[in-house]
C-alpha cells in the first residue's frame, strides 16, 4: 500500500466515509443493504429497529462524505482507517478537500461546473413506496431555493438514473392517451394484461371521473390526437391538477368506493374465461393490486387514485430507468444504485406524510406520455457494462468480476467514485494498492487508470460513477 498521506492530492485514490439516511420507507435493520454497507463503511453497529433507506456518496451538505486520513485515525472492523463521522462528526469533508485540491476534478469539469463534484451517488433500500414527486429544473430550483431554502436545499436540477440491484418497481411518467390496436392487442382483463391508456382509466375507474367531474373527464375522453401535443398536455395538466387538488373528504369517499368495487370485482366470474376455464374468476390487474397495496400503506391518500394514471415499471437486476427534471415518479420497492446531479430538491404531492406542494408539482410537470425507456447498458468488456443517461453530469459502470478475473478502467478526464457492493478484491492505481470489500467507497482523481482483480470465491461486484463520457467526447 502506498505510504503517501491519504489526504494528499498527489495520491490518486482516496477512501471515503459516507452518510446514511434513515427515512421511514427504508428497509429495517440488517435486512437493508444500505444498513450493511454503512456499517461496513463506518464501523458502526446496525440498529435492528431503524430503517436504513439511502447510502450517500458525494459532497451534498445533506449527506456529506469524508476523506479518510492517515493520521489520527482509528480502524473499523474491516481494518479501514476512518476519521470523523459522515453523520454528525468531525473530519475533512470531501467537499472541503476538493475545494483545496480542484485539480482532482480535471480541467474540463472545473470549467463546466466549477470546483464541485457534479454528481451524487447513492444506494437505496426501498421497503415501502416513496412519495409521488418530481425534481425541478435549474430555473425553478433557483427560484424555490431562494424563496424556501429550509425546504429546497440548493439551486440545482436533479436528473437521475436508478439501476436495479434486485427486482425493482416504480411509477414513472403518465400513461399514453390511447394505445393503437395495431401496436398492442387488447385482451380480456381476466388474462391479467392491462392496456394502459388514459381514456381507458377514466372509463374503467369511475371513482377518478367522479372526483374530477364530468367536464374534466370529457375533455380527455373527447380529445383527438389531431389537436396537437401541446393541447393534449394542457388537458392532462387540467385534469391532473383537479384530481390532486380535491379535498380529503372527497378523496376518502372515492377510495372507499374503489376498495369496495375491486373487492367485488375479484369475486365475479370472468365474462370471457380462457379456454377450459368456463367459470374462471376475474383476476385483478397488476395496477389494481398495486393500488390496493398503496391504500393499505397510505389510506385515504390522493396518490392511491393518481397511481392509475402513471406507468407501472418493473426492472430486473441490471436494468436502469432515467428520470429527467420535472418528470413525475415514485419508487415502490426493491434495491437500486442511484446517480444524479448533485441536488436534494424534491417536490411532493402524494403518498407521503411530508410537506406537499401540490400546485408547484402540477404546474412544473412536462406531462410527457408513454412508457419510459428501459436502459440495458452497453458492454465495455466481458465483465463491465456502462449506463449513459442523457445528462452530462454522470454515468454509471457496473463491474462484476468472477473469481480470478481482472478488469481495467482506463483513465478519464474527470473524477470517479467506486463502491463495492459484494465480494472482495484488490484495486491498483500506481503507486496505490489496497484490498477492497463490501461497503468500501473510493474517490478516484481525474486521469487515473484503475486495475481491479478479485480475491475471493464470491468475486467482486462494484459500481463506478463518473462524469458522462459523452460530455468529454463533445468537448474534445
Amino acid at each position: 500500500m502506498s505510504t503517501e498521506s491519504n489526504g494528499s492530492p498527489h495520491r490518486r485514490v482516496h477512501r471515503l466515509r459516507c452518510s446514511v439516511q434513515n427515512y421511514d420507507w427504508g428497509r429495517i435493520g440488517s435486512q437493508s443493504r444500505v444498513a450493511r454497507m454503512f456499517s461496513s463503511n463506518s464501523g458502526l453497529q446496525i440498529n435492528e429497529s431503524d430503517p436504513y433507506a439511502e447510502f450517500w456518496m458525494g459532497t451534498h451538505e445533506s449527506g456529506p462524505s469524508y476523506v479518510v486520513e492517515s493520521t489520527n485515525t482509528k480502524s473499523n472492523n474491516n481494518g479501514v482507517s476512518v476519521v470523523g463521522s459522515a453523520n454528525g462528526g468531525s473530519g475533512v469533508s470531501l467537499k472541503s478537500w476538493i475545494d483545496e485540491n480542484p485539480n482532482v476534478l480535471g480541467d474540463e469539469v472545473v470549467e463546466k461546473w466549477g470546483v464541485t463534484l457534479p454528481f451524487l451517488f447513492k444506494v437505496l433500500s426501498v421497503a415501502k413506496p416513496l412519495s409521488i414527486q418530481a425534481h425541478p429544473n435549474k430555473e425553478l430550483a433557483g427560484v424555490l431555493h431562494k424563496a424556501r431554502p429550509d425546504v429546497f436545499k440548493d439551486g440545482n436540477h436533479k436528473p437521475e438514473m436508478a439501476l436495479a440491484l434486485t427486482e425493482f418497481e416504480a411509477l414513472c411518467g403518465f400513461i399514453s392517451l390511447e394505445v393503437s390496436l395495431g401496436k398492442k392487442m387488447r385482451y380480456c382483463q381476466c388474462l391479467n394484461v392491462h392496456v394502459q391508456e388514459f381514456k381507458g382509466v377514466l372509463q374503467n375507474v369511475p371513482e377518478i371521473a367522479e372526483v374530477v367531474g364530468n367536464d374534466y373527464a370529457n375533455q380527455v375522453l373527447d380529445f383527438s390526437c389531431r389537436a396537437g401535443e401541446e393541447k393534449l398536455k394542457a388537458v392532462l395538466r387540467s385534469i391532473f391538477t383537479q384530481l390532486m387538488s380535491a379535498s380529503n373528504e372527497v378523496i376518502s369517499k372515492a377510495i372507499s368506493k374503489l376498495k369496495s368495487r375491486l373487492s367485488m370485482a375479484s369475486l365475479e366470474p370472468c365474462p370471457y374465461p380462457p379456454l377450459f376455464h368456463r367459470y374462471s374468476i376475474r383476476q385483478l390487474t397488476d395496477k389494481e393490486q398495486l393500488v390496493l397495496q398503496l391504500e393499505k400503506q397510505y389510506p385515504a391518500d390522493v396518490g392511491v387514485l393518481a397511481a392509475f394514471l402513471f406507468n407501472y415499471v418493473k426492472l430486473n437486476p441490471g436494468e436502469a430507468l432515467c428520470i429527467g427534471a420535472n418528470e413525475l415518479h415514485a419508487y415502490l420497492r426493491g434495491e437500486c444504485i442511484e446517480c444524479m446531479a448533485t441536488s436534494d430538491n424534491v417536490v411532493r404531492a402524494g403518498l407521503t406524510p411530508k410537506n406537499r406542494d401540490v400546485q408547484i408539482l402540477c404546474s412544473m410537470l412536462t406531462y410527457k406520455q408513454g412508457f419510459p425507456k428501459i436502459v440495458q447498458g452497453v458492454s465495455l468488456n466481458p465483465y463491465t457494462k456502462r449506463y449513459r443517461p442523457p445528462f452530462d453530469e454522470f454515468e454509471v459502470d457496473l463491474c462484476i468480476l468472477p473469481q480470478g478475473a481482472s478488469a481495467v478502467f482506463p483513465a478519464v478526464p474527470g473524477p470517479s467514485v467506486f463502491v463495492v457492493i459484494e465480494g472482495e478484491g484488490t484495486i491498483y492505481a500506481a503507486p496505490f494498492e489496497d484490498v477492497v470489500v463490501e461497503g468500501n467507497v473510493l474517490f478516484v482523481s481525474a486521469n487515473t487508470r484503475i486495475h481491479l482483480r478479485t480475491a475471493s470465491e464470491s468475486g467482486l461486484h462494484m459500481y463506478r460513477a463518473g462524469v458522462n463520457s459523452r460530455f468529454f467526447e463533445a468537448s474534445s
